[in-house]
């Protein structure tokens, strides 16, 4: 009951989070598009890496599985179109405290680790959008370790 109370409200509240607004994407749809794209860096997606990326989406924005799933189809079909990663980060640049968007390059390195190795290409993307988001060398490093110890590689 109070589950369903609290999706609700959160629902209500972060409407303009959800999905596009007129003026771009919400910080939800911005980060699944990102942990989408990670997912999709490589040349195989796992089964692994889009369950990581719907959990994490789930618990970061407390969402129903069933509105994380649209979430995650919106995101597909927003990647495909977009051309860059700017109205992205723009947004959270100016929504997201410092450690929130060390969070999302965080839960990015999850993401590139939940099938437990590491493409070159999921490692650039996550260094051309930590830039974007103006995380710093160490913080970005830090990221990484902490994603890698959460995935049991070291």
């Amino acid at each position: 009951m109070l589950s369903t109370l609290r999706n609700l409200l959160t629902t209500f509240f972060n409407a303009d989070d959800a999905g596009a607004t007129p003026n771009g994407p919400g910080l939800q749809l911005a980060t699944a598009v990102l942990l989408f794209d990670v997912m999709r860096s490589d040349a195989n997606t796992s089964d692994a890496e889009r369950a990581h990326a719907m959990t994490t989406l789930g618990k970061r924005f407390a969402l129903s599985d069933e509105v994380v799933a649209q979430l995650m189809a919106k995101a597909e079909q927003t990647s495909k179109n977009a051309n860059d990663y700017f109205s992205f980060t723009s947004l959270m640049n100016d929504r997201f405290t410092q450690a929130q968007k060390i969070q999302v390059v965080e839960f990015m390195w999850q993401v590139a680790y939940a099938d437990g190795k590491l493409d070159a290409n999921e490692n650039h993307l996550i260094s051309k959008v930590a830039g974007l988001l103006y995380v710093t060398h160490g913080e970005y490093i830090g990221a990484k370790m902490r994603a890698k110890e959460d995935a049991q590689l070291l």
